[in-house]
């Protein structure tokens, strides 16, 4: 059974591994690179090289990866850096293939410096929920996560990116380079944020009600939700009343209030979000 799971996960690992890596290098090809566009990171650097040398951006992201995973190598170990070696490998050999096949968009550069940015903030997210980077900068910022937990991890990803974009102003000597690099920065920063705090998204529900054994009944029993049970008391009414607390997933989140209404069509409900939850139904703790 273990082996099953292993090999399942493991699947699903080279499945994101590709899709995440064709969509990043698929951004930058299309996108980034032939507007003069550095998007931070490893990439970016690779871009301004590109422009002076006879070396293309393919093989400038490998090269300049290489000391960066040999440092995080060191830090980490080869384990943890395994799928990220593999990431960088497929990025680079992606940038190479689609530099020849792919027609690249050069008619605006505002859109696709937005564009760029959805597509390579989506590629990174698959492969960051997957536990790899594209190696570079994404892994810098991976390894300050761990010195900066409360920190998410594309907020890293913007701090470490402005060197580049300063070092790609000075290459270009052209200031729209920094503009438009901060508009593909931005987007790829808030689309990897959405994609990895999307995972383990829910809804976390109190309701404040006199009908709690009911309402537990009906969400533990017939709906199979957990719920925790506080004891609670009116301020106003100086009644008892049952304070329930439950997790839901977005998906069922609708499901289970209009049961809850079925209740008690006077219950006290407020709910929040939880942009990640650890637990029986959710992402296990290691």
């Amino acid at each position: 059974m273990r082996m099953k799971q292993s090999a399942r996960a493991w699947a699903l690992d080279i499945l994101a591994f590709v899709l995440g890596s064709a969509m990043v290098a698929a951004g930058l090809v299309l996108f980034t690179i032939p507007n003069d566009i550095a998007p931070g990171g490893v990439s970016g650097l690779a871009t301004a090289l590109a422009s002076f040398t006879p070396v293309s951006v393919g093989i400038w992201t490998l090269i300049l990866n290489i000391p960066l995973i040999a440092l995080a190598w060191w830090k980490l170990g080869f384990r943890p850096l395994s799928k990220t070696i593999l990431t960088t490998l497929l990025l680079s050999a992606f940038l190479e293939l689609f530099s020849r096949i792919l027609p690249p968009y050069s008619n605006n550069v505002l859109l696709a410096s937005v564009l760029g940015g959805v597509l390579c903030g989506a590629g990174m997210g698959i492969i960051f929920v997957r536990g790899a980077t594209t190696g570079g900068t994404d892994l810098i910022s991976l390894l300050l996560n761990r010195v900066f937990p409360n920190a998410s991890v594309g907020s890293l990803l913007l701090i470490v990116d402005a060197t580049v974009v300063i070092f790609a102003v000075l290459v270009f000597r052209n200031i729209e380079v920094a503009l438009y690099s901060i508009v593909t920065i931005f987007v790829t920063t808030r689309t990897i944020d959405a994609i990895m705090q999307g995972v383990d998204h829910a809804k976390v529900i109190y309701i404040v009600t006199e009908r709690g054994d009911d309402i537990l009944s009906l969400l533990a029993d017939d709906l199979g939700r957990g719920v925790t049970v506080l004891q609670g008391r009116g301020g106003y009414t100086k009644r008892d009343k049952h304070v329930l607390m439950l997790v839901t997933r977005r998906n069922s989140f609708a499901q289970t209030l209009k049961a809850i209404k079925q209740i008690d069509r006077q219950a006290f409900i407020f709910v929040t979000d939880a942009t990640e939850v650890h637990g029986e139904g959710f992402k296990q703790t290691d």
